[in-house]
């Protein structure tokens, strides 16, 4: 994270108590860009993100896209996949960005009261199954112990994954996320241990294998620390990663201003040069050479 990012984090800390009353004085995105600017003449997004891909990736896009396209933008960077979508509903947020489709048709489910949209896809982070030990797949031992995450979606992913790779076979589950007790067969009777997503690249050292999200695998730097045993697929891959918003801003004109740089060809070169194979964009246009 750059200096600058950690200054408006910073200030976004200072200023989480007041940020439900300021927010809701200043009224939508697309209020505040009715009613008036910034001394610049940009119009302020915060954004909430976890730190990697996310937050790095917004402040690529606030350091050489958002001012030509009227736009500052303010990261409010989340450790964990708790608190975004709540404090986008409450009003401390204008966007977030940090999670799939399925994530937030989760949450929604639990929390039929907060009115959020998905905008659009921006990129796919590769689930892979990583150990300290193993360098193979195939060398996971009768009786041994796998991490998967422990909410519903990534659970299902991180589950289908394993389906995938002939580690364990799963229950027709009619579409719906599986987990752990869809395990159908499992020929090494393996322990499949669902941990808090967070926290899956520090409890490896305690388990044969786990199979950790992208953004979390990045942040622990497993990529050069671990063993990869095998990646997901991203043909018709349904868990891309994209910005979310309350429903009423949905095509608000800044939303759809910081979505279009997203899907830009600078970010698409940025996030292929910083994250090759790891963090994949999704729309847009091609790369040029």
């Amino acid at each position: 994270m750059t200096g600058s990012t950690r200054a408006r984090v910073a200030r976004g800390a200072a200023a989480a108590g007041l940020a439900a009353a300021v927010l809701a004085a200043c009224g939508s995105p697309s209020e505040r860009a009715q009613e008036g600017t910034d001394a610049e003449g940009l119009t302020t997004l915060r954004i909430g993100a976890t730190p990697m891909p996310h937050a790095e990736i917004l402040e690529f896009v606030d350091e050489n896209l958002a001012a030509d396209a009227g736009l500052n933008l303010d990261v409010v960077v989340y450790t964990d996949y708790n608190q975004p979508n709540a404090a986008l509903a409450e009003g401390e947020l204008d966007v977030n960005y940090y999670q799939t489709a399925p994530f937030l048709d989760e949450y929604l489910e639990g929390n039929p009261d907060a009115d959020l949209s998905y905008v659009s896809d921006v990129h796919l982070e590769a689930f892979g199954v990583y150990s300290q030990e193993l360098t193979d797949l195939a060398d996971l031992p009768e009786g041994g112990e796998v991490g998967v995450p422990n909410d519903t979606s990534n659970m299902g992913r991180a589950l289908e994954l394993l389906a995938a790779e002939d580690v364990i076979t799963l229950a027709d589950t009619g579409g719906s996320a599986p987990s752990v007790d869809d395990i159908e067969e499992n020929p090494l009777d393996l322990t499949v241990t669902p941990v808090e997503a967070a926290q899956l690249p520090r409890s490896l050292q305690d388990l044969d294998a786990a199979v950790v999200n992208g953004n979390y695998a990045l942040e622990a730097d497993l990529p050069a620390t671990a063993n990869a045993l095998a990646w997901e697929g991203t043909e018709d891959n349904q868990y891309a990663n994209g910005l979310v918003v309350r429903s009423e801003d949905a095509d608000a004109e800044d939303v759809v201003r910081l979505d279009e740089l997203l899907h830009s060809d600078e970010v698409r070169r940025f996030m292929e040069e910083r994250w090759e194979g790891i963090v994949l964009p999704v729309g847009g246009g091609a790369s040029e050479d």
